[in-house]
């Protein structure tokens, strides 16, 4: 399987820990079946669909908006933007954050992310509008 750039996401080694030296055996839950770009992954009741793709092998689930990095979960509590995903067309979903539920369709963000089939487009800077241009239209208003 290919990741936003391209590149190959594969499994790296990836494993579920189903008996943690401090926490014990892994409680049974519900397997819950979604999509990943177009791939059926399963996941397990009441975790993060981050978690899902983490157990998975996924470890791309974004790019940045201006040079294209490749981006992962990385706080997992809500904190940095690293596991936005586009959720059943939803750009800027923290996936660590969102609950599996059965048939969503997550897609790795690309760049800002975009309505719809969840392929975004990359960030384009606006054409020669000034330094102070954004995409986003003017956020702050006052003095320059």
């Amino acid at each position: 399987m290919s990741g936003p750039g391209g590149d190959d996401i594969g499994t790296h080694g990836a494993a579920r820990p189903v008996d943690h030296p401090v926490l014990g055996p892994l409680p049974a839950a519900a397997a819950v079946p979604f999509t990943f770009e177009g791939r059926e992954v399963v996941g397990r009741a009441g975790e993060p669909v981050a978690a899902a793709l983490l157990a998975a092998g996924v470890r791309v689930l974004r790019t940045m908006p201006r040079g294209g990095e490749a981006r992962g979960p990385s706080c997992m509590v809500g904190r940095c933007a690293d596991c936005l995903v586009t959720v059943d067309g939803v750009p800027g979903v923290r996936a660590c954050l969102e609950p599996v539920r059965a048939g969503i369709a997550v897609a790795a963000q690309r760049g800002l992310g975009g309505w719809g089939d969840g392929a975004g487009e990359p960030f384009a800077p606006p054409d020669d509008d000034g330094p102070d241009a954004s995409p986003m239209g003017t956020l702050i208003e006052g003095p320059r």
